[in-house]
């Protein structure tokens, strides 16, 4: 199940570290902070594994990540407590409400079908547990129509869509969103939602 990141995984890191130095490091240490500090947490979307180091080591993470190679890479940043599996977040080979929380970080963007995610992770997630994301998202105002624009770009390029409005897409799938923190000009948004 080859994907478009198995040609990108071995610049990813190095592609994202000025970002990362700069203000991600910051939002992924936030981000996880509104995970509970035990339990079994799904990631989806791991990627090159970025968010290993943040994790409690009492939590039993599973990380799920399509691309072959980003596996590969996130293999040599796993913890005792981290479990890699190979899967697309549209479907998730797990039972009806296995996890305490999920997390994603810069994934939504990327999948075939945000909408898919979301009701997969509604299903895998306990009633009362935590999803939480660091997405970035359309802005609002003109800033966000020029990400409408943007994404006409994007999305051919590199199958990233910089216009997703995936607040509105968690509360359509019937998740309750209890947060969300806007930065970079509402950009990049912490989002935090309850099954």
């Amino acid at each position: 199940m080859p994907t478009r990141y198995d040609r990108l995984a071995h610049r990813y890191d190095a592609a994202l570290s000025p970002l990362e130095r700069r203000f991600l490091r910051k939002l992924r240490k936030e981000v996880i902070a509104a995970l509970p500090n035990q339990g079994r947490i799904l990631e989806i979307g791991a990627g090159t594994g970025a968010n290993f180091v943040f994790y409690d080591s009492a939590s039993k993470v599973v990380a799920t990540e399509p691309s072959r190679e980003m596996i590969q890479i996130a293999k040599a940043k796993t913890e005792q407590n981290i479990r890699l599996l190979q899967s697309y977040g549209e479907r998730l080979p797990f039972k009806n409400e296995t996890f305490n929380a999920a997390l994603a970080t810069l994934v939504m963007c990327s999948v075939q079908s945000p909408e898919q995610v979301f009701a997969e992770l509604k299903r895998v997630v306990r009633p009362g547990g935590v999803i939480a994301l660091l997405e970035h998202v359309r802005p609002s105002g003109v800033l966000g129509v020029l990400f409408d624009a943007l994404n006409l770009i994007t999305v051919p390029l590199m199958d990233d869509h910089v216009n997703r409005r995936t607040v509105d897409v968690a509360g359509r799938a019937g998740l309750k969103v209890t947060k969300v923190r806007r930065v970079a000009w509402g950009i990049v948004n912490i989002i935090t939602c309850v099954v």
